[in-house]
Protein backbone atom coordinates (compact mmCIF):
# COMPACT_ATOMS: atom_id res chain seq x y z
CA UNK A 1 0.00 0.00 0.00
CA UNK A 2 2.88 2.07 -0.43
CA UNK A 3 1.93 5.50 -2.27
CA UNK A 4 5.52 6.58 -3.55
CA UNK A 5 7.40 4.80 -6.66
CA UNK A 6 7.75 1.34 -6.91
CA UNK A 7 10.62 1.46 -8.74
CA UNK A 8 12.46 3.54 -6.23
CA UNK A 9 11.53 1.07 -3.63
CA UNK A 10 12.79 -1.48 -5.79
CA UNK A 11 15.97 -0.05 -6.97
CA UNK A 12 16.85 0.36 -2.32
CA UNK A 13 16.63 -3.64 -2.37
CA UNK A 14 17.83 -4.51 -5.33
CA UNK A 15 21.44 -3.90 -4.62
CA UNK A 16 22.99 -5.01 -8.54
CA UNK A 17 21.41 -4.20 -11.57
CA UNK A 18 18.29 -2.64 -11.80
CA UNK A 19 16.24 -2.71 -15.26
CA UNK A 20 12.98 -2.43 -17.52
CA UNK A 21 12.27 -4.77 -20.22
CA UNK A 22 9.95 -3.68 -22.28
CA UNK A 23 7.60 -6.80 -23.14
CA UNK A 24 5.00 -4.61 -25.77
CA UNK A 25 3.86 -1.23 -26.14
CA UNK A 26 0.92 -1.20 -28.47
CA UNK A 27 -2.43 0.20 -29.02
CA UNK A 28 -5.38 -2.32 -27.72
CA UNK A 29 -8.61 -2.34 -26.04
CA UNK A 30 -8.78 -2.32 -21.93
CA UNK A 31 -10.19 -5.50 -20.27
CA UNK A 32 -13.76 -4.76 -18.80
CA UNK A 33 -12.45 -3.77 -15.13
CA UNK A 34 -9.89 -1.46 -16.61
CA UNK A 35 -12.58 0.37 -18.48
CA UNK A 36 -14.86 0.40 -15.47
CA UNK A 37 -11.67 2.13 -13.85
CA UNK A 38 -10.61 4.25 -16.69
CA UNK A 39 -14.49 5.41 -16.91
CA UNK A 40 -14.05 4.20 -20.55
CA UNK A 41 -16.20 2.17 -22.81
CA UNK A 42 -15.15 -1.50 -23.47
CA UNK A 43 -14.61 -0.39 -27.54
CA UNK A 44 -12.13 2.64 -26.38
CA UNK A 45 -8.51 2.20 -27.98
CA UNK A 46 -5.95 3.01 -25.52
CA UNK A 47 -1.89 2.74 -25.45
CA UNK A 48 -0.44 -0.22 -23.77
CA UNK A 49 2.55 -0.59 -22.16
CA UNK A 50 3.77 -4.32 -20.39
CA UNK A 51 6.98 -4.65 -18.65
CA UNK A 52 8.94 -6.56 -16.43
CA UNK A 53 11.23 -4.49 -13.43
CA UNK A 54 14.10 -6.89 -13.31
CA UNK A 55 16.85 -7.12 -10.76
CA UNK A 56 19.99 -8.37 -12.33
CA UNK A 57 18.02 -11.46 -14.58
CA UNK A 58 14.90 -11.69 -11.99
CA UNK A 59 11.54 -10.27 -12.94
CA UNK A 60 10.07 -8.58 -9.55
CA UNK A 61 6.99 -6.99 -10.91
CA UNK A 62 5.57 -7.31 -13.93
CA UNK A 63 3.48 -4.15 -15.25
CA UNK A 64 0.88 -3.26 -17.95
CA UNK A 65 -0.08 0.59 -17.90
CA UNK A 66 -3.28 1.72 -19.97
CA UNK A 67 -2.92 5.07 -21.16
CA UNK A 68 -5.49 6.45 -22.82
CA UNK A 69 -5.30 9.09 -26.04
CA UNK A 70 -6.55 12.02 -24.25
CA UNK A 71 -4.35 11.42 -21.28
CA UNK A 72 -1.53 10.85 -24.38
CA UNK A 73 -2.30 14.47 -25.72
CA UNK A 74 -1.39 15.74 -22.34
CA UNK A 75 1.87 13.58 -21.51
CA UNK A 76 2.94 12.92 -24.56
CA UNK A 77 6.59 11.60 -23.63
CA UNK A 78 4.55 8.73 -21.99
CA UNK A 79 4.66 6.83 -24.96
CA UNK A 80 8.01 7.18 -25.98
CA UNK A 81 9.11 6.04 -22.20
CA UNK A 82 10.92 2.71 -24.20
CA UNK A 83 13.31 1.18 -21.24
CA UNK A 84 12.44 4.27 -18.81
CA UNK A 85 10.44 3.37 -15.36
CA UNK A 86 7.18 5.17 -15.82
CA UNK A 87 7.54 5.92 -12.30
CA UNK A 88 10.78 8.29 -12.89
CA UNK A 89 8.34 10.53 -15.09
CA UNK A 90 4.72 10.40 -13.31
CA UNK A 91 6.68 11.28 -9.23
CA UNK A 92 8.48 13.79 -11.05
CA UNK A 93 5.54 15.49 -12.72
CA UNK A 94 3.51 18.01 -10.95
CA UNK A 95 1.26 17.91 -13.14
CA UNK A 96 0.65 14.40 -12.03
CA UNK A 97 -1.95 13.32 -9.39
CA UNK A 98 -2.21 10.16 -7.60
CA UNK A 99 -5.65 8.77 -8.06
CA UNK A 100 -7.35 5.01 -6.07
CA UNK A 101 -5.24 2.41 -5.29
CA UNK A 102 -6.89 -1.53 -4.87
CA UNK A 103 -5.09 -4.54 -3.68
CA UNK A 104 -6.20 -7.76 -5.94
CA UNK A 105 -5.51 -10.78 -6.87
CA UNK A 106 -4.66 -12.60 -10.24
CA UNK A 107 -5.60 -15.57 -10.90
CA UNK A 108 -3.71 -17.88 -13.63
CA UNK A 109 -6.85 -17.19 -16.45
CA UNK A 110 -7.26 -13.44 -15.42
CA UNK A 111 -5.62 -11.09 -17.88
CA UNK A 112 -3.87 -11.18 -21.01
CA UNK A 113 -0.97 -11.14 -18.91
CA UNK A 114 2.78 -12.06 -20.47
CA UNK A 115 3.94 -13.37 -17.21
CA UNK A 116 6.05 -16.71 -18.46
CA UNK A 117 6.89 -19.30 -16.01
CA UNK A 118 4.38 -18.05 -12.94
CA UNK A 119 1.23 -20.51 -11.52
CA UNK A 120 -1.26 -20.09 -9.09
CA UNK A 121 -2.04 -16.72 -7.34
CA UNK A 122 -0.37 -13.48 -8.09
CA UNK A 123 -0.91 -10.35 -6.17
CA UNK A 124 -0.91 -7.17 -6.88
CA UNK A 125 -2.13 -3.38 -7.27
CA UNK A 126 -4.36 -1.13 -9.73
CA UNK A 127 -3.55 2.61 -9.30
CA UNK A 128 -5.17 5.28 -11.09
CA UNK A 129 -3.08 8.40 -11.90
CA UNK A 130 -4.18 11.78 -13.74
CA UNK A 131 -2.42 14.11 -15.86
CA UNK A 132 -4.14 17.09 -16.00
CA UNK A 133 -7.09 15.57 -15.11
CA UNK A 134 -6.81 12.95 -17.60
CA UNK A 135 -6.23 8.98 -16.03
CA UNK A 136 -4.29 6.66 -16.99
CA UNK A 137 -4.04 3.26 -15.34
CA UNK A 138 -1.08 1.10 -13.96
CA UNK A 139 -1.17 -2.48 -13.22
CA UNK A 140 1.76 -3.89 -11.07
CA UNK A 141 1.90 -7.74 -10.33
CA UNK A 142 4.43 -9.07 -7.76
CA UNK A 143 6.05 -11.70 -9.45
CA UNK A 144 7.85 -14.80 -7.15
CA UNK A 145 10.76 -13.72 -7.54
CA UNK A 146 10.39 -10.41 -5.45
CA UNK A 147 11.85 -10.39 -2.06
CA UNK A 148 9.41 -10.34 0.90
Amino acid sequence: MDEGSLTRRILTRCPRRFRVVLLDQAWGRPLPGEARILGLRFEARVLIREVELHCDATPWVYARTLIPVATLRRGARLGRLGTRPLGEVLFSDPAVRRGSMEMTRFGPAEGPMRIQGHRGVLWGRRTLFYIAGHPLLVNEIFLHGLPR
